[in-house]
């Protein structure tokens, strides 16, 4: 079976995660800068075999559009473009970034570690990619 593969995009850093082959288990791949995105994409594509892409939606919680909707929603329609094959599933972000310091904080990872936003940004990648398999 092909992958999926988990975007929490943020406008300077971009949490990728992805799923074993039996599309089980997520797992935190990296981060890398928002500018590189699609050359890394582009890159793991042609190594991995992805069926999709699983994106976080940023919301309010009344259901309002974030500040960072507008650039996700962007990045949407450049997969789509980019990756024609491949679906894109939209999944509710709202709360990941708290959840992952949880699941940091419960994992033992000491604090100066847990200051490494990147690391919240897979971790929250992670936690996206899960929640969307764990629906299927």
């Amino acid at each position: 079976m092909a992958r999926f593969l988990a975007i929490d995009y943020g406008l300077r850093r971009v949490g990728i995660a992805v799923s074993d082959n039996l599309q089980i288990i997520a797992t935190g791949l990296k981060t890398v800068q928002q500018a590189h995105l699609f050359d890394f994409l582009k890159e793991y594509c042609l190594k991995e075999d992805v069926s999709c892409f699983v994106v976080g939606y940023p919301l309010n919680w009344d259901e309002t559009p974030t500040d960072l909707t507008p650039h996700v929603d962007k990045l949407i329609l450049k997969l789509n473009k980019e990756f024609p094959r491949k679906e894109v599933h939209k999944i509710d972000e709202r709360n990941t970034s708290k959840l992952a310091m949880q699941s940091l904080i419960q994992s033992g990872v000491k604090k100066k570690k847990r200051r490494n936003k990147a690391l919240i940004d897979e971790v929250s990648a992670t936690i996206i990619l899960q929640d969307f398999m764990n629906s299927k």
